[in-house]
């Protein structure tokens, strides 16, 4: 399938949160109704770019997975649709532990496996509408994903579902000094 595009990005073999990085700055370049192809190979890049084109009013158009490169579509949109929104309740990573409530981890089930924080609940972000129905919305959330990207996006989409005890774990599982549990 050959679909038209007025740019391509290659971001085949890096990781979040870069594949989004180099997104927004191509973007950038482009002009109202143009489109982007990104490819990637990192799994979580699907419901990173579909979140943050959402995010900032550009339309994702889709995905098409060929052999192990994800090919994302984004078409630009007016730079006056919506600005950027940073999620403003954050937390501090160590003060997570310390506090009751529940960490919710965004990160990609592998990502998970290898090392997560003692109790925090799996739901990578492409799953998460699908499975807000495992959350209480009475009980504190704290989202972490390994940069803050993903968990910021991912505490927005909770608020606009009726979520109000949201929190975004920063800097993320990058800066965690605690012990890890894996499931390898």
């Amino acid at each position: 399938m050959s679909i038209k595009v007025d740019f391509q990005l290659d971001a085949k073999g890096l990781s979040c949160p870069m594949p989004i990085v180099k997104t927004k700055k191509a973007m950038a370049d482009l002009v109202d109704g143009q489109i982007l192809e990104v490819s990637a190979t990192d799994k979580g890049s699907k419901a990173d770019i579909a979140a943050w084109a959402e995010s900032v009013g550009h339309q994702y158009i889709g995905t098409v997975e060929e052999e192990s490169v994800l090919k994302h579509y984004i078409r630009k949109c007016s730079d006056d649709t919506m600005d950027e929104q940073a999620f403003e309740q954050i937390i501090e990573l160590e003060e997570v532990v310390r506090r009751e409530g529940l960490i919710l981890d965004v990160r990609e089930e592998a990502e998970f496996a290898f090392g997560h924080i003692e109790g925090a609940k799996s739901i990578p972000m492409g799953e998460l509408e699908a499975r807000l129905s495992e959350l209480n919305k009475e009980q504190e959330i704290y989202v972490v994903c390994r940069s803050g990207k993903r968990s910021d996006l991912a505490a927005q989409k909770l608020v606009a579902h009726g979520f109000t005890k949201v929190f975004n774990v920063l800097p993320g599982m990058t800066s965690w000094e605690g012990n890890l549990i894996n499931n390898i």
